[in-house]
């Protein structure tokens, strides 16, 4: 359970959209199991005030979705967590149950946080132990609670595996990163008094995680002091139950959105990443099944990642408020109803089109199967759909494989190019789109 499942070669920015095999739902093939209950508290209650915003950071929005939002995917789509409490402000109360149901969020509860740090993390730890016999969650007081900041959404299952397992058997485990600069002490005159050695030193970062029994009793037991100065939960964890935290190094993706610049650069690599991934609708069809599994291999060569689902109905219909980009495969028999249901799927699901949306229709055929006339009267349709669809600031390509008489090869490497576009794609203003065919 220990082995290394990470691509050393993969790139360098965050994972938001693991992949899924072909008819697989939420669980991805490479995740490593947890045996054990793990919830999560994120506190949100913080005002934000370094960034010098009125908005607090977490409910800053990115690609017309709040940051928090994206923090909780990150550990919703890890499938052995069981439940996740989230920590605002009392007046804040009413515009997160809204992301929460805005954004079709499960496992998510909503608490009311504290005046200080200390004082919210306890407020979601004392919530994780009411759960049991709420018929709402299904959940039994947690094993192991993760705690992790509201502003950093970027971390990653592989890591939250590592702190997890850390915590289980040490009690406590928590994220470090090397220190960038020498920290030094400073005189009341403010002169240099002495320097430490950083090579010594690491920064605290989250996620942090704990046994239930060591994160209560730690709260349980501090001071008011602790509740009203203090900010480190493994310090807490050291000073009352006696438990010393397994450190662990983690990613440089760990990084917290504290300044105004910050929300710029989150915004980035949010809009990389969401370029780099795409959700393959199959349909009944057992060709396109097949297809999608050849994709979703091939496209780890184009560094993308794909989920394969068969329809957007149900708890599938969540990818119209997450993904920016939908490869549509249909089987021998063309039908154009299947793009113009995704389109008004998209319009019903109401989402703020700041940058495109990319849809590539995949059409397997045989080489007899239409009559020139009707082929021809099919490709003014699309054509004239792709027009309609640029004026919601949608790209709309269509693509047809005939497979008696073109190596599927080719068009495996023609649909490599366009996925390999996407970027591109979605760095451009909606203003200066042209029609795509």
């Amino acid at each position: 359970m220990e082995g290394d499942i990470c691509d050393p070669d993969r790139a360098a920015y965050p994972r938001i959209f693991p992949p899924r095999e072909a008819g697989e739902s939420d669980h991805q093939p490479f995740e490593r199991c947890v045996n054990f209950p793990v919830s999560v508290v994120l506190p949100a209650a913080g005002t934000g005030e370094r960034t010098g915003l009125q908005t607090p950071k977490q409910f800053c929005s990115f690609l017309g979705r709040p940051l928090i939002s994206y923090t909780i995917q990150a550990f919703e789509r890890v499938s052995w967590i069981q439940s996740i409490v989230v920590v605002v402000l009392k007046e804040n109360m009413a515009l997160m149950t809204d992301i929460i149901q805005r954004f079709q969020h499960r496992k998510v509860r909503v608490v009311p946080g504290g005046s200080t740090r200390h004082r919210s993390i306890c407020s979601g730890v004392l919530a994780l132990g009411e759960l049991e016999g709420e018929e709402s969650h299904a959940a039994v007081q947690p094993k192991v609670v993760i705690i992790h900041d509201a502003v950093r959404p970027f971390v990653e299952a592989d890591f939250l595996y590592k702190i997890a397992m850390a915590a289980k058997e040490q009690g406590a485990a928590g994220a470090i990163r090397p220190l960038v600069s020498t920290v030094i002490a400073t005189t009341s005159e403010g002169y240099l008094d002495h320097s430490l050695d950083r090579a010594k030193y690491r920064a605290s970062e989250m996620p942090q995680g704990f046994t239930y029994d060591v994160i209560y009793q730690a709260y349980q037991r501090c001071t008011e002091s602790d509740f009203d100065f203090g900010t480190e939960c493994l310090h807490l964890a050291l000073q009352y139950c006696g438990v010393s935290a397994k450190l662990i190094e983690g990613p440089p993706t760990l990084w917290k959105v504290t300044y105004k610049r910050d929300l710029a650069a989150a915004e980035s690599i949010i809009k990389e990443t969401l370029s780099r991934s795409a959700c393959v609708v199959t349909g009944a069809s057992a060709q396109a099944v097949t297809l999608a599994g050849t994709l979703q291999k091939a496209a780890r060569t184009w560094d993308m990642e794909l989920n394969v689902i068969p329809d957007l109905k149900g708890d599938n219909g969540s990818y119209l408020l997450t993904e920016w980009n939908f490869i549509l495969v249909s089987g021998s028999l063309p039908c154009l109803s299947e793009v113009e249901a995704i389109l008004t799927d998209f319009k019903a699901a109401n989402r703020a089109p700041l940058h495109p949306f990319v849809i590539v229709w995949v059409h397997l055929s045989s080489s007899d199967e239409l009559s020139i006339s009707r082929t021809m009267a099919e490709q003014v349709a699309i054509m004239d759909l792709a027009s309609a669809a640029k004026l919601q600031n949608i790209f709309l390509y269509g693509i047809q494989i005939h497979q008696s008489k073109i190596p599927l090869e080719v068009y495996m490497r023609a649909l490599g190019s366009l996925c390999g576009n996407l970027t591109s794609l979605h760095r451009k203003k909606p203003r200066n789109h042209s029609p795509s065919q």
